[in-house]
């Protein structure tokens, strides 16, 4: 399982314990893989799977009704949901 071809310019270094490099060292071995190419793959998968964590919403069931009903039927803006809204633009617009 060999890294794409691209240019790789930026360096990474961190401090790890004997045991931790002593298992990163296991784990590549066991998929085949340089200490490197394994750290860079695992570290890669779980700042992937961590950015989708903190971008997706998932909703179950209830929760998923009320997020739906409220987005077809939103509510009546109120005076302070207005006055917000107007405080929002007037500041984003400067």
């Amino acid at each position: 399982m060999a890294l794409a071809a691209t240019a790789k310019t930026e360096r990474l270094e961190a401090r790890v314990t004997r045991e931790q490099k002593s298992d990163f060292e296991r784990a590549a071995e066991i998929r085949g893989l340089t200490l490197t190419d394994f750290v860079v793959i695992a570290t890669h998968q779980a700042a992937t799977e961590t950015i989708r964590e903190a971008e997706v919403l998932s909703l179950r069931d209830k929760a998923r009704e009320v997020f739906v009903k409220a987005l077809l039927n939103p509510p009546t803006p109120t005076p302070a949901m207005r006055e917000a809204v107007r405080r929002y633009r007037a500041r984003v617009s400067r």
